[in-house]
């Protein structure tokens, strides 16, 4: 069972996506901080202090100011500030790599288009003519 394992664990696909994990969340780890820490200052700038995670709706006929006030006396809420939050991180986070993504394709040199063949083969004496021949210059054969 331990071979098997091993077998698994070295297989070159299981090795890739380890490293792809691992490099993503390095990099989840330097997206969030782009947008909190370098994109968010100025566009909180911009539209003005919004904030919604002390929105929230209490599911108990009580009033409470805050979600943490709610949350130790034990009243179940729906925080849909956090979400709302976590909505504009999200498209936020999505956009900054959008576009990481886009540069890179940027960089990477393009496969060049496929080049029209010249010549095509003798059907007779499998020599190589120009596509346009009609009659083989090697066998003289007469061409299609």
């Amino acid at each position: 069972m331990l071979k098997e394992f091993k077998e698994f664990a070295m297989r070159g696909n299981v090795l890739d996506m380890a490293v792809g994990i691992i490099i993503g969340a390095a990099f989840g780890k330097i997206t969030t901080s782009f947008v909190e820490d370098v994109m968010m200052p100025p566009l909180g700038r911009l539209v003005g202090p919004v904030d919604f995670s002390n929105r929230f709706v209490s599911l108990s006929t009580a009033h409470y100011d805050t979600v943490a006030a709610a949350k130790a006396a034990g009243v179940p809420t729906l925080n849909y500030g956090t979400f709302l939050n976590n909505v504009i991180n999200f498209l936020i986070v999505a956009f900054a790599v959008f576009l990481l993504v886009r540069m890179v394709n940027r960089w990477t040199k393009k496969p060049a288009s496929p080049i029209a063949p010249t010549t095509k083969d003798c059907p007779q004496c499998a020599m190589s003519i120009p596509i346009q021949a009609k009659r083989c210059g090697h066998c003289t054969t007469q061409l299609a």
